[in-house]
């Protein structure tokens, strides 16, 4: 792969997405932390009023937990954002740990994201896209993280980083790929495995994910329960057990 055809396709056209403004990295952990399963064009809101009610971590580690959520509320998966403030609180008490990986919720990718983008650390972060444009160069047997970590460029891993996942969610598509416009087409496999038949999809009312964040919208609001039965108590066992509700002595649930 041509590293410097890529970096410079780079500059040409990255998206100004906010946090690549910023090498602070608790407003980059925020951002990652919120990317998990989400596109970033919906996150870019969320994230700027996160900034602004919680700019630094302690102000985060020290925020009601009704406040937590309720600015979460809407992103889904709830349960990132008390991971988030569970690793504010350690570093506001302890300082940022040398291995990112140590705070609550922050696994290989994020910690690799988080240190290049912040401190300029040597580390190749192989998020889904930058996993879909190896595979589709060198083929299904590579081992991505080991062959992103060779290609890396020493001293300039945040923008290798950053066009790397640009190249996957703008051109490497997970379908119909661009490849026309591809910067480093030369040499690529085109490995594009056709998806298998889908089979009716599930409606997404229908889930305990659409049921989980109704429930939290719903005691943030003060407003009853938009479903009942075995179905809201398997919910909110699910919930309790997550740490996104408890339950008062006469069993209603509540924020925590």
């Amino acid at each position: 792969m041509d590293v410097e055809a890529l970096l410079e396709w780079y500059e040409e056209v990255r998206r100004p997405l906010p946090w690549r403004e910023t090498r602070d990295p608790y407003a980059l952990l925020v951002s990652e932390v919120m990317l998990q399963q989400t596109q970033a064009l919906r996150v870019v809101p969320y994230y700027e009023r996160w900034l602004d009610e919680f700019p630094t971590a302690r102000a985060l580690a020290e925020a009601p937990v009704r406040e937590v959520l309720a600015l979460w509320s809407g992103l889904g998966y709830n349960r990132r954002a008390l991971a988030l403030q569970r690793a504010a609180a350690h570093v506001a008490e302890h300082g940022w740990p040398s291995d990112l990986t140590e705070l609550p919720g922050v696994g290989k990718y994020t910690a690799a994201a988080v240190s290049s983008f912040a401190w300029d650390r040597d580390m190749a972060a192989a998020d889904t896209n930058v996993r879909r444009v190896l595979t589709r160069r060198e083929g299904l047997e590579i081992d991505v993280s080991a062959r992103a970590d060779e290609l890396l460029p020493r001293g300039r891993a945040a923008p290798f980083n950053q066009a790397m996942m640009e190249l996957g969610a703008t051109v490497c598509r997970p379908r119909n790929p661009d490849c026309a416009q591809c910067p480093v087409e030369r040499g690529c496999l085109r490995l594009v495995i056709t998806p298998a038949r889908r089979v009716k999809p599930t409606k997404f009312e229908d889930t305990d994910r659409w049921a989980r964040g109704r429930v939290i919208a719903s005691l943030l609001a003060g407003e009853p329960f938009p479903l009942d039965g075995e179905r809201l108590e398997r919910v909110l066992v699910g919930l309790e057990r997550d740490g996104l509700i408890v339950r008062d002595a006469a069993g209603r649930p509540q924020l925590p």
